[in-house]
This record gives structure tokens, sequence and C-alpha cells, in this order.
């Protein structure tokens, strides 16, 4: 394998980059770093390093991807992650600019070779990650409603009720009152 950087599918938490630490320190392969959605390497990898990390990756539920358009939206699943958990500052922007400066990808193009390997649109997925995410900071009963609109990029507290509803069929506070429990992972987003 001739690249220093491993694209890495379903690397979307803090916990997950630990796994990937994890297994690469294992494996004894050295890197300069990890971050949702790929790993750099101090060095290319050769093919039994390469086998090896893929076991050890399908043992936990990641993959290492070949594919350049799957490298993308890997790439593009990434930055809508890191940019609602604010694990990465990209600007309050539109989306659409700041994958097309991150990505140097004409933004048409890519929501083509998105929507053709997920089978939804980048909004789609973007929304869906945001509910989750809203899902998440409720359950946390700390911020009022309001505040988790401003945490997740909603314009207002109104319209986030209004999307969360539409998505899950609750308002954000009948949710919170449920208690109810997340039961999706972002990888299967």
């Amino acid at each position: 394998m001739e690249e220093k950087v491993l694209y890495i599918k379903n690397v979307v938490c803090q916990r997950c980059k630990s796994s990937v630490r994890e297994i690469l320190e294992g494996l004894k392969i050295p890197y300069q770093e990890v971050s949702l959605g790929q790993a750099v390497l101090e060095r290319p990898l050769n093919l039994k390093e390469l086998s090896a990390i893929q076991k050890e990756f399908l043992r936990v539920g990641f993959e290492v991807l070949f594919d350049k358009n799957e490298r993308l939206v890997n790439k593009t699943k990434s930055i809508i992650i890191a940019r609602i958990y604010k694990e990465q500052n990209y600007g309050s922007g539109k989306l659409s600019k700041v994958l097309r400066d991150t990505l140097l990808c004409d933004y048409s193009h890519l929501t083509r070779i998105f929507t053709a390997i997920e089978g939804k649109t980048i909004q789609d997925f973007q929304n869906q990650v945001k509910i989750e995410r809203t899902k998440e900071l409720l359950e946390y009963n700390e911020l009022n409603i309001s505040e988790i609109a401003r945490e997740t990029g909603y314009s207002s507290a109104t319209y986030l009720s209004t999307q969360f509803k539409k998505i899950t069929g609750l308002s954000p506070t009948d949710y919170r009152l449920q208690k109810h429990k997340r039961d999706v992972d972002l990888d299967t987003i």
C-alpha cells in the first residue's frame, strides 16, 4: 500500500478513534494522527500489515476504504459529524460551502456521488445526525430546547422542534419526558 492515510468507514466518535489507536498500537503500526474517518500513518503499510489491520477493523465494525468515491463520501460524513459535535471548527457557514472548501470538490458532483452511494442526500444525512445529537442532549437533561437548538445548529427552538417531530414522531419535550434511549449509532446512519 503506497499511501500513508487509511480511510476508515464507521469511525464516527471519540470511542471509535480510541479503538483505531488501540488496534494500530497493538499491531505496532506507527501513526501520526487518528481522526474521524481516517488515520495518518508514519509510513506506508506492507500487505501483511494491511491484511492484519483489515481483520482487526472488521472485528470491531470498521472497514478500510479503497474506492475514491467511497472515501469522498466518508470524508463528507466525517465533516458533518465533526461539525455537529463541534469536534472541529468548520465555522457556521453553509454546509455546501464548507464541504466544497474542505474537500476541494464541486458540491453538485459531491451530492451525486453521496446520493448514489448512500441512497440519501447529504442534507438528509445531516438532519439525521442532528436529530441523534439532539436525542443525546435531551437524554443528558442539562440544556433547554433553545440551548440544544443552538448547540446543534438549528436556527430556533421552534425549527428544531418541527424537524424533531417530523423525524421521530415526538416533540423534544415528549421525547425527554418518556425517557427514550437512542437506539441508532452514527455509523448506521
